[in-house]
């Protein structure tokens, strides 16, 4: 009787340090494996890439977008610019019809 006592009271007093060790053994696998952990960091660096690229493809098309609201200032309108929109405005412009862009 003694003995079961004794085996009682060890394994209660191993409890509390046990239940530590498993939640810092949790935390240390969410560490690794979580979706914020170091596995998932390669995920986030292609992730990061793509959106460079995208970023890259953007500032693109603004840059192209203010060079086109620039000729079309009311000041001073490129003569160009302005008769290419009339004319596929109006619908004049042949399917034969090549229109060359000079910078």
């Amino acid at each position: 009787m003694a003995h079961i006592a004794k085996l009682r009271l060890l394994l209660f007093s191993a409890l509390g340090p046990a239940i530590a060790l498993l939640l810092l053994l949790s935390f240390a696998g969410y560490v690794v494996v979580g979706s914020n952990g170091i596995l998932a960091w390669g995920d986030y660096s292609r992730q990061l890439g793509a959106a460079k690229a995208e970023l890259k493809r953007v500032q693109e098309a603004r840059a192209d977008l203010r060079n086109r609201v620039d000729l079309l200032n009311p000041r001073r309108v490129d003569p160009d610019l302005s008769d290419e929109l009339i004319r596929r405005q109006l619908g004049v412009i042949h399917h034969d019809e090549v229109i060359v862009p000079l910078n």
